[in-house]
């Protein structure tokens, strides 16, 4: 109740709580938001429960709510039997590099437009601006070249190099990097030169330190993104020891492992934890990057 008095923003404030009808109004809303939240929440928890049911208990009329022991043995036996570690190492080392591509290389565009601008910076932010706007029909060329790169005409295929140069070029990222540098003042930019501080020393000596709040918002978006990307994954890693968990929850539902329902659903608990506890560690990080990629320079 302390939290509600010293509401001062939103939609309603503790002002308009000593009034009857919006209070009304504030409970509604609050029923609502359990009601959707219960709705996203219930199936996790239903599919994570059932997953230490056994088959009759599975199977059971009526259905059972809870099984009658949480054995969690079972977590230990599908992880063995399906190598899940395996997946589960090359998501996270296809994430680390693709943070490092991330960030650095994104970063260093946004550094250039906003910072270095050498001759003809307009015209390129334009460019870079102009390709949010196309559709997206580029995958079909973008695989023909990583099949057969250009010029030196190597396949690219089965490696994480792709995926990775597929995060380090996105124009939504350089315009966000861009637009928190702007608020860099030049001071410290400008110290640092007369110091004889390289323009790439500065960036990563200067910049970069300053911009640990941007650096953490895209830092979440790339983890959270690249942890359940697919399609790319699947088309440039195939059938190689270097699948990603999306591409094994993929054999499951398309019934390539011979699993049992119980079984694909203790996977599908497994693959949801990780991104769940980084959510709820990261949360106000993730909500405040909407507000982030909106800054000025």
């Amino acid at each position: 109740m302390k939290k509600i008095s010293n509401k001062t923003n939103g939609l309603l404030n503790f002002m308009d709580l000593r009034y009857g009808r919006y209070k009304l109004i504030y409970g509604i809303m609050a029923g609502l938001l359990i009601l959707l939240s219960l709705v996203c929440v219930l199936p996790i928890i239903w599919v994570a429960v059932s997953g230490f049911k056994t088959q009759a208990e599975f199977y059971s009329v009526p259905p059972t709510l809870l099984p009658a022991e949480f054995d969690f043995k079972k977590i230990a036996n599908i992880w063995s039997k399906l190598n899940f570690f395996r997946y589960f190492k090359s998501t996270v080392f296809l994430i680390l590099g693709g943070l490092v591509f991330d960030i650095v290389i994104n970063g260093l565009c946004g550094y250039v437009l906003s910072r270095v601008k050498p001759l003809g910076s307009k015209l390129l932010e334009t460019l870079i601006f102009g390709t949010m706007l196309l559709p997206g029909i580029s995958m079909v060329p973008l695989y023909m070249t990583f099949v057969d790169m250009p010029l030196i005409h190597v396949n690219l295929t089965g490696s994480y190099l792709p995926l990775w140069m597929l995060v380090g070029c996105k124009a939504f990222t350089v315009m966000l990097f861009r637009n928190f540098f702007n608020g860099i003042p030049m001071d410290y930019i400008e110290s640092a030169r007369m110091d004889g501080c390289s323009t790439l020393g500065i960036f990563f000596k200067i910049i970069l330190p300053l911009s640990k709040p941007i650096i953490v918002v895209e830092a979440i978006f790339c983890v959270m993104g690249m942890w359940k990307d697919f399609m790319w994954p699947y088309l440039i890693l195939g059938s190689t020891e270097k699948e990603t968990i999306s591409i094994l929850l993929y054999h499951i539902s398309s019934g390539s492992l011979p699993l049992t329902e119980l079984d694909a659903m203790l996977v599908i608990m497994l693959t949801v934890i990780p991104p769940g506890l980084f959510y709820c560690i990261f949360s106000r990080q993730i909500m405040g990057g909407v507000s982030m990629s909106g800054i000025k320079g």
